[in-house]
């Protein structure tokens, strides 16, 4: 068993990850029913290459893996995490030496070395996956530098993992064959055959999980220019894919390190994962690429927390960052219920964004005036968490611009607006400009919009306010409501309250 602290639900967890390339430490912070990565540190050992041809994992590696483990396990210790696990994938577990590396491992940091089998390795990666995309449906492959596991997810079934295969391409494995591509072309396609799963992303997403082929998605991120530098969820489509994969397969190292800042030791093996990529594209047709941040770590550390506890990561996120960012008494609920007659017919997607929006609508509030327009859309574009497309990111990162004043012509949102449409851009401000109103009437105590009614009437935007006093009643206030108006093309009124004051449940 890892170490843990049984007393109560591990708050902190550490998955120490000893893969055939690198060997990672990631410590995760609980938030509520989410996690987010409180650090994140590897090394880059290569523990298996060589193995194809001797056998045994790489003498340098194992030295570098000993010295590092041992580092790793410390740290977290020091971090009073209550869960703590080592967990070996392709090359320990096939390596003659293996065994003993593990159990070397374990006498020096006491604690166990989980060596699991290529279709644990897959399982949890798709777990992973299924925790930072919830809807996914396609196949996750998961490249690591032994092994590639390839297994079915579709989130709308029970159980949302299915069958899986572990192929030995790993591109250690493959480095192997030196610079002769015919041949790694050929030990890929004769390993293909063992992987029918590869047809059930036809017309689907294939998931890539592994440091290689994330760098893959930056090095096509910077080709492209694309606004936004976040790997989890980055898409391509099938027919570029193809062709930007062919064209990386066939650079050198040298050439590489020319357009990017990545380390030498990741671009050597970047060619050879192109090359395997390529091929399973061609086997199994899936019409896009999804890049995942979410692998084997996270589906281990979601694992962790209690399945009743689990809840849409983007939610729990922005609930947790409100609470700990807000003003006392923020309710994202309660504003969400406040607007809602303003924009009454909201898909269940529509609303999760406009959720999220309302949870995060104060978190500028300690920030300079003059730059928390800015700030509240970076930190919500950027929000390190899952479970969100890139356009959703720009949608709630637009709301909150708009709910904090920012002009609509600021430079700032150039970043955002490449991932919407306009008719989507203009719905976002709208959103931002309802939460200004809101609070501009409330000033942050949210029990006061109990006492004032938003409505959209007959193409007019209706501020109802109590039958008497000036508390609602102002410049700043009828500014707001007309900005509001304007952005839904509505005409603006507001009217007094003939019966006594309604209560919001």
């Amino acid at each position: 068993m890892p170490d843990r602290n049984h007393s109560a639900v591990a708050s902190r967890i550490a998955v120490v990850d000893v893969g055939s390339n690198s060997l990672r430490l990631v410590v995760y912070e609980r938030l509520g029913a989410t996690l987010l990565p409180l650090l994140n540190e590897k090394v880059m050992c290569a523990l298996g290459r060589g193995i194809a041809a001797t056998g045994r994992l790489n003498p340098d590696g194992v030295a570098l893996a000993f010295a590092n483990v041992q580092r790793f396990v410390a740290l977290a210790r020091a971090l009073a995490v209550d869960h703590l696990a080592i967990i070996a994938t392709a090359a320990v577990r096939e390596a003659a030496d293996g065994a003993a590396f593990a159990a070397e491992i374990e006498a020096l940091c006491v604690i166990p070395v989980r060596i699991i089998d290529g279709g644990e390795e897959g399982r949890l990666s798709a777990a992973g996956v299924l925790a930072g995309i919830p809807y996914a449906d396609g196949v996750v492959g998961d490249l690591g530098g032994g092994s590639v596991e390839l297994v079915r997810v579709d989130a709308a079934t029970t159980p949302a993992v299915g069958a899986g295969v572990s192929l030995p391409l790993g591109p250690l494995r493959l480095a192997e064959f030196g610079d002769n591509r015919k041949a790694v072309i050929e030990q890929i396609e004769a390993a293909l055959p063992a992987a029918p799963v590869l047809r059930e992303c036809a017309g689907r997403a294939l998931y890539l999980v592994g440091g290689a082929w994330r760098a893959i998605a930056r090095l096509h991120i910077e080709q492209t220019r694309y606004p936004l530098h976040i790997i989890h969820q980055y898409k391509i489509a099938r027919r570029p894919a193809e062709a930007f994969l062919e064209l990386i397969a066939a650079q050198s190292r040298r050439s590489l390190e020319r357009v990017t800042g990545m380390s030498r030791r990741r671009l050597e093996v970047v060619p050879l994962a192109a090359t395997i990529l390529r091929r399973l594209i061609a086997a199994g047709k899936p019409d896009r690429l999804v890049f995942s941040a979410f692998g084997l770590r996270e589906g281990y550390a979601y694992g962790v927390l209690p399945g009743g506890e689990r809840a849409d990561p983007l939610i729990a996120g922005a609930m947790t960052m409100a609470r700990r960012q807000s003003r006392p008494g923020n309710d994202g609920d309660r504003l969400l219920r406040w607007i809602s007659p303003v924009f009454p017919r909201l898909n269940e997607a529509r609303r999760r964004l406009y959720r999220a929006a309302c949870w995060l609508s104060d978190t500028a509030w300690t920030e300079h005036p003059d730059y928390r327009a800015e700030l509240a859309f970076l930190r919500s574009l950027r929000m390190p968490v899952g479970a969100i497309e890139h356009s959703e990111r720009a949608f709630i990162a637009l709301a909150m611009h708009a709910r904090y004043g920012g002009p609509a012509d600021d430079p700032v949102k150039a970043a955002a607006l490449p991932l919407l449409d306009d008719d989507a851009a203009a719905e976002a401000r709208s959103l931002g400009l309802a939460l200004r109103l809101a609070y501009t009437l409330c000033g942050g105590a949210l029990d006061l919009l109990d006492q004032v009614l938003l409505d959209a009437k007959s193409n007019t935007l209706v501020l109802e306010l109590p039958a008497s006093g000036g508390l609602f009643v102002g410049e700043a206030v009828q500014r707001r409501l007309d900005a509001l108006g304007r952005a839904l093309g509505l005409a603006t009124r507001t009217e007094r309250r003939l019966s006594p004051t309604p209560v919001l449940a």
